[in-house]
This record gives C-alpha cells, sequence and structure tokens, in this order.
C-alpha cells in the first residue's frame, strides 16, 4: 500500500484530521477491520433479541428455561485502552518540520481514533515528572474529541521521569486493560523494570512506542553546533567528530538496556523516527494484539 508521507501528514493543522487520514486510508478498500478486541468482564443475562451474536448465546440456561439468553458483559466495548504520552520538553525536539512531540501526538490521535471506530473504551494519560492530565477510558459521544483537545497542549514538563509516572498511573487506572505509552525513553531507566512489573502484575497489556528524530540515531552533524537542553535551558558547544563516538556507544547501551527491559518484563516495545509513516506504527500496534504480550498469539480470532 502507498503511505503518507509524514512531512506532509503533520502539516494538517488539526489533529483529528490527521488521525482520520492515516486510519482511513490505511484501512481503505477493507470491508471489515482485521482487529477484534476483547471483553472480560461478564455481569449477568438478558433475554436475546435478533441481531445479537448467537455466540453469547447460553446453552444451559437454555436447556433449564426453555427461553434464549446471552451474557451481559460489563460494557459494549471490546477493549479498554489508555493512551500514556510524554508530555516533557525532550519531546520538543525535531530537526525536520516537525518535532517528536508532533508525531507522538499524532500517533496517539491514530490508535485512538482507530481504537474509538471500533467501539473501544479510550482514555488519555499526559506524563512528564508526574501526571499532567488524566481521561478515564470511556466510549462515549465525544470522548475523542476531548482526548484530542487534551493532545494539543504544548510540550510543558521539564524532565522526564517515566518511572514515577507510571507509578501514578497504576494508582489512577483500576480496571485492566490495555496501556500504550509513547515516549523518546531518553531519561534514566532506572526502575522502569519495577514499574512495567507492577503494570503487568495487575493484568495491564503494555506497549511501547520510542519515539526519536533521525538524528538522535545517527548523529548526523558535521559542523560544531550550539545545543541546548530542553529540558535543564543548559546550552552545549558540541564538536560532532570528537563527540560522535561516544554519543554513539552511550546511546546503543540505553537501547539496548530499554529492549532488555521491555523483553524481560513482556511488554511490546517498538522503536520509530518521526520520519516514518504513521500507518507502519498502526501496523505494529494491530500486530501486537494479535500476538499478546512476549510475542505470543492471541487465542480469539482476527476478523
Amino acid at each position: 500500500m502507498q503511505y503518507l508521507d509524514p512531512v506532509a501528514l503533520l502539516q494538517i493543522a488539526s489533529l483529528e484530521l490527521r488521525a482520520r487520514a492515516v486510519v482511513e486510508g490505511f484501512f481503505a478498500g477493507l470491508h471489515r477491520s482485521p482487529y477484534h478486541g476483547f471483553s472480560v468482564e461478564f455481569t449477568e443475562y438478558r433475554q436475546y433479541v435478533p441481531g445479537d451474536d448467537p455466540r453469547r448465546l447460553d446453552w444451559r440456561l437454555y436447556a433449564r428455561s426453555d427461553r434464549y439468553f446471552v451474557k451481559q458483559y460489563e460494557d459494549e466495548t471490546n477493549l479498554r485502552c489508555h493512551l500514556v504520552v510524554d508530555n516533557s520538553r525532550s519531546m520538543a525536539f525535531g530537526t525536520l518540520p516537525h518535532t517528536k512531540a508532533d508525531y507522538a501526538k499524532t500517533l496517539a490521535a491514530t490508535l485512538g481514533y482507530f481504537l474509538n471506530t471500533q467501539r473501544d473504551a479510550i482514555g488519555l494519560v499526559l506524563v512528564d515528572e508526574q501526571i499532567d492530565a488524566f481521561i478515564p477510558a470511556r466510549h462515549r459521544a465525544g470522548q475523542f474529541r476531548r482526548i484530542v483537545h487534551a493532545l494539543e497542549r504544548p510540550p510543558a514538563g521539564r524532565s522526564t521521569h517515566l518511572a514515577a509516572a507510571l507509578e501514578q498511573v497504576a494508582q489512577c487506572v483500576h480496571k485492566r486493560g490495555l496501556l500504550v505509552l509513547i515516549s523518546d525513553f531518553l531519561a534514566p531507566l532506572d526502575d522502569l523494570a519495577t514499574r512495567f512489573s507492577y503494570l503487568r502484575s495487575r493484568g495491564h497489556d503494555v506497549i511501547a512506542f520510542q519515539v526519536l528524530d533521525p538524528t538522535e540515531l545517527s548523529f548526523d552533524f558535521d559542523e560544531p553546533t550550539l545545543f541546548r537542553d530542553l529540558e535543564s535551558g543548559r546550552d552545549i558547544f558540541v564538536e560532532p567528530a570528537q563527540a560522535r563516538t561516544l554519543y554513539t556507544e552511550r546511546m546503543g547501551r540505553h537501547q539496548q538496556q530499554l529492549e532488555s527491559i521491555a523483553a524481560e518484563q513482556g511488554v511490546n516495545l517498538y522503536r520509530v523516527t518521526t520520519d516514518t509513516p504513521l500507518e507502519q506504527p498502526l501496523r505494529e500496534f494491530l500486530s501486537s494484539r494479535q500476538r499478546g504480550p512476549s510475542g505470543r498469539q492471541r487465542r480469539h480470532a482476527v476478523r
């Protein structure tokens, strides 16, 4: 399929229109979505009405009562998902016409729009040193618009403290579901394994997207440059020829540590750069939902 150019896409002012363009383009020509969610919280029975899924019929109850009843679940959604988006100042970096924050928020809006069209419950958590905004997961009129409005806030927090923020997320999100964490992860990874482990122990599936500017991996600078640390405000003069080797070694170790933590804790981790078409992380998201944590194949069918 032909992907949308991310540079052109992110020139669209409306975050909602960007999300629509990605999702509707991705599924153009498909009659049915290849995604199937799940609902696990059974509460009661109700009488069968035409149009109900016959797979929900309780045949044992029918044998006793000679009437058709279906299992009624806590809500009609397939999935409860919270989008956890890094809103710290490091996300304001970018060498393309858009920043990491622009890309990350468009990715969050894209996933939110897709899940909303699937009748899934979506929520949002903006984090920096702590939780900056929290919208509990719901499936109701106007929920996606509320999330888009919150996503339009500019990066504000000075530093990134993901471990502390995730501890707060675990305290706020009580019902088990899916957490999609979108961050550059360019922060100390101390205690991140513990936080991932705690979220997983509470029954949450966790998917993480690491969003980086291409130059953060390549350090593709040729001339001596004055850099400004977006979180501390400190100016740093760098001679690329001298700094490149040390930078790439440290970045490599950081990436290896992050990948190791994710693998050990059953977190599906994907790295995307801001020149990557948004359809690709959407595809990765759908693939991860089919496999489940640590690449295990889910038992429910793809429709």
